[in-house]
């Protein structure tokens, strides 16, 4: 038995998903709400196996609801279906929690595909923003992996990445050489490194490039 929930404001949405879900046997729609209190009231209520939460709701955002009923429930197994594909709201539905994100454009069988992948415990995003989540997680993966340094500690880094010494580095930076020292003597300690070699292998890894580009040095 898969214990179904329905979230979204419109209340002939509900129907029609209602409908279409309890045509599959062993499927059942335990509840439904509108908005994002009635959401997270009824999830710890029925506490169902699948909740399927609209990203728009009329007193909020499905992200709210499914934060807080993740945060209650860590196993609660949330898809979002939107109509829209934007980065920003992916990004943050799966930072909230959720295992899976569908747009509202799929075809019946694809939600019911969608909802049995979810129902087995496996995460699941729409074809078209895949590449985009994943682009967005790479992005903040990035961002934490320098985030403790100073701009002129990246920049120090990337030209040790490009093999250039700490005289070549000062003149390139307008630095004494005692301070790049410095620079890579702090550099090495935030990010737990021992020599030049794994601070390069720690920049390539961490795509420091395309990072230092981003902030147009």
């Amino acid at each position: 038995m898969v214990r179904i929930m329905i979230v979204d404001d419109h209340e002939v949405v509900r129907l029609g998903l209602k409908n279409l879900l309890t045509r599959r046997p062993g499927w059942e729609v335990v509840s439904e709400a509108g908005s994002v209190g009635e959401a997270i009231r009824r999830a710890d209520e029925y506490q169902p196996d699948v909740i399927v939460m609209d990203i728009r709701l009329k007193d909020g955002s499905g992200i709210e609801a499914c934060r807080e009923i993740v945060k209650n429930d860590p196993q609660a197994k949330v898809i979002m279906l939107t109509s829209f594909a934007e980065d920003e709201l992916l990004f943050n539905a799966i930072s909230a929690g959720a295992i899976g994100y569908v747009l509202k454009q799929v075809g019946n069988d694809d939600l019911i595909r969608a909802i049995e992948t979810v129902a087995r415990g496996e995460a699941l995003l729409d074809s078209s923003v895949t590449s985009q989540v994943l682009a967005k997680l790479r992005e903040a993966t990035r961002v934490e992996a320098f985030a403790n340094l100073t701009d002129q500690e990246l920049k120090v880094l990337a030209l040790i990445a490009r093999g250039r010494t700490n005289k070549e580095i000062a003149s390139n930076l307008h630095l004494g050489e005692g301070t790049v020292r410095n620079y890579v003597s702090s550099i090495f300690g935030k990010l737990t490194l021992s020599n030049r070699a794994e601070a390069t292998a720690y920049a390539v890894r961490h795509n420091l490039d395309d990072y230092v580009e981003s902030l147009d040095f």
